[in-house]
């Protein structure tokens, strides 16, 4: 990545409500998005040579057809030369990213669609997705039998921070508040009405110390962003959004096997960001950290340089994360607001990131924001993947 540092920006973004919408397919989700990000972009569609879908679980037969082609063929792309299923499970932004902005720094590429979509709230029913997410990623041998699920896992590291730094309670209640003040912003987010610390604590308790109002709720929806080279974003109306730096941390399969439940990779892989890009956490404008549960958000942003170990949750509790804070954090309102989409709640906050970087975030705009670090990760958090994005190259 370092030798493609600055030469591949994100042009074009696409984004559709998070919902639940039973007469939708989710094609029409992927069609509606990538157009958007064409569109957006200022590129002619028939510029695309490279169309990069990303996996949707709720559906093997659909997969196939995001595999096969689809996509393409219903954009109407005259001159793509390759599709490509990429998917890692939640960090399938990253990982897209990465092998995109390589492929276009390389010369292999000149302008690439990422496109995401899925239908977890409507095409299958609720017990359908509970199972789907209770046993996926996690090993059938040593650990379902036992009944560990993510409710279970997020728990876990959960019970051990708090043990480690003295969090508390209102603190991880403050994450799910913080992430709603966005969502209260974004009228593509699911959840919009205010949410209070009380709200959070006295929900319905899923596992111990964590409440249903910590955790997410699986939707329909879609998204997309369209790259290409440095050199030709000049010509383009909107401001680039320069991939800068790219870090990552594979640490575990078994969540068991992880060494460090409060740590996972995250420093690793920012310090490869961060030092790819030429720039530090002090410089960073907006983070947008991946956030299915809300221990994930503040080990995330302590790891990364963001604050010290042990002082995200007070930075959350005091509104320092909220709109109008010092460091923004989550600005779309992440998945425990905007709602789950798979690996689309990954690809929502890159997409939002650049939409920032961009100008183009309506109510919940950063202004003058010139650097954002976006984070995201897979199955039971196995990784830890940083990307640092800009509006200028250091």
């Amino acid at each position: 990545m370092s030798n493609s540092k600055g030469k591949a920006a994100i042009v074009g973004i696409g984004e559709v409500p998070t919902g639940r919408f039973p007469d939708q397919p989710a094609i029409q989700h992927a069609i509606e998005a990538s157009k958007m990000a064409i569109e957006d972009s200022g590129l002619h569609k028939d510029e695309i040579d490279f169309v990069m879908p990303t996996a949707a679980v709720f559906s093997f037969n659909y997969m196939g057809d995001l595999t096969t082609a689809r996509l393409v063929e219903e954009l109407g792309l005259k001159n793509c030369r390759r599709n490509c299923l990429t998917f890692s499970g939640g960090s399938s932004s990253g990982t897209g990213l990465l092998l995109a902005s390589s492929l276009i720094a390389s010369g292999a590429a000149r302008a690439i669609l990422f496109s995401h979509s899925e239908k977890l709230g409507t095409a299958i029913n609720s017990q359908e997705g509970i199972d789907l997410f209770s046993v996926s990623g996690i090993s059938p041998e040593w650990e379902v039998p036992f009944g560990q699920h993510y409710s279970t896992v997020a728990a876990l590291a959960t019970t051990r921070y708090k043990f480690e730094t003295g969090c508390t309670d209102e603190q991880l209640a403050a994450v799910c508040v913080s992430n709603r003040k966005w969502a209260e912003l974004n009228p593509n987010a699911f959840f919009r009405k205010p949410l209070t610390i009380d709200e959070v604590l006295s929900s319905k308790v899923l596992s111990t110390p964590l409440t249903s109002k910590m955790s997410n709720m699986l939707f329909d929806g879609g998204s997309a962003f369209v790259l290409t080279s440095a050199e030709r974003a000049k010509d383009l109306p909107n401001k680039p959004v320069y991939v800068l730096g790219e870090g990552g941390a594979v640490t575990h399969h078994v969540y068991s096997q992880e060494s460090d439940l409060t740590r996972f990779g995250w420093a690793k892989a920012a310090e490869q960001a961060f030092g790819q890009a030429g720039i530090t956490p002090k410089d960073v404008d907006i983070a947008e950290i991946y956030d299915s549960y809300p221990i994930y958000q503040i080990i995330t942003f302590e790891e990364m340089g963001l604050c010290e170990r042990g002082e995200a949750g007070e930075l959350f509790l005091k509104g320092e994360t909220w709109p109008g804070g010092s460091i923004p954090c989550t600005t779309d309102g992440g998945m425990l607001s905007k709602g789950h989409l798979g690996a689309g709640g990954g690809v929502s906050l890159l997409v939002e990131a650049a939409r920032q970087l961009m100008g183009k975030a309506g109510e919940r705009q950063i202004p003058n924001a010139r650097f954002a670090v976006d984070t995201a990760t897979g199955g039971t958090y196995m990784d830890s993947q940083v990307t640092v994005l800009g509006t200028e190259i250091p």
